[in-house]
C-alpha cells in the first residue's frame, strides 16, 4: 500500500512539470526536427537525425558520418533561467555543454572547452532555419581569446530528408 502511495503521489507531483514543456519557448528549436543530410563545403558531411523526447521537453540529436564518426546531443529549454543547454557526446570522448537562446531568428549556444592541447576555447554554434529552401546552417566557431575573435571550425547546412521526428 505505500508503495501505491508513492508511486500516486509522484504522479502528481509530475503532472504540472510535464505541462510546462507545452509552452511556446520548448518549440523556439523544433525548425531543427527531421531527418537531415548535412553537407560541408558542398560535400555530403553526414547524416542527422533530430527528435522530441520526454514528454517533448527534450530535443535528442543523433549524428553520424560515413568513416564511423558519431555524436549524440540533448537539449533542453531551462524555463527557470531562461535558456536552452545543450549537452553533445561523441564516440572521440568529446564532451562539449552549451548554453544560450533563441534570439532573432536563431538559436545561438555557446560554452568553454579545452583543446587538445589544454587551451581554454569558447564555443558558439549558431543553428539558423531557411523557411523559403527548408534548411538550416549549423556554423561552430571557437575563439582562444575568449570571444574577441571567431574561427570557424564547421559550416554546415542541413537539406531534409522526412520531417519523421520520431
Amino acid at each position: 500500500m505505500r508503495i501505491l502511495t508513492v508511486c500516486i503521489l509522484l504522479t502528481l507531483i509530475s503532472l504540472p512539470a510535464m505541462a510546462k514543456c507545452q509552452s511556446d519557448s520548448f518549440n523556439q528549436f523544433d525548425f531543427w526536427l527531421g531527418s537531415w543530410r548535412v553537407f560541408a563545403e558542398g560535400q555530403l558531411a553526414g547524416l542527422n537525425h533530430i527528435s522530441k523526447d520526454l514528454n517533448n521537453c527534450v530535443i535528442r540529436e543523433h549524428y553520424k558520418t560515413d568513416n564511423g564518426y558519431e555524436g549524440r546531443s540533448f537539449n533542453i529549454y531551462d524555463a527557470k533561467r531562461d535558456l536552452w543547454h545543450q549537452t553533445w557526446v561523441d564516440n572521440t570522448g568529446l564532451l562539449l555543454v552549451l548554453e544560450g537562446r533563441f534570439q532573432q531568428g536563431n538559436m545561438q549556444l555557446s560554452g568553454e572547452g579545452i583543446t587538445d592541447k589544454g587551451e581554454k576555447v569558447l564555443h558558439r554554434i549558431t543553428w539558423t532555419p531557411n523557411m523559403e529552401d527548408n534548411t538550416v546552417r549549423q556554423h561552430w566557431q571557437y575563439s582562444k581569446d575568449m570571444g574577441q575573435s571567431w574561427s570557424s571550425l564547421f559550416d554546415g547546412r542541413y537539406k531534409k530528408i522526412s520531417d519523421t521526428a520520431k
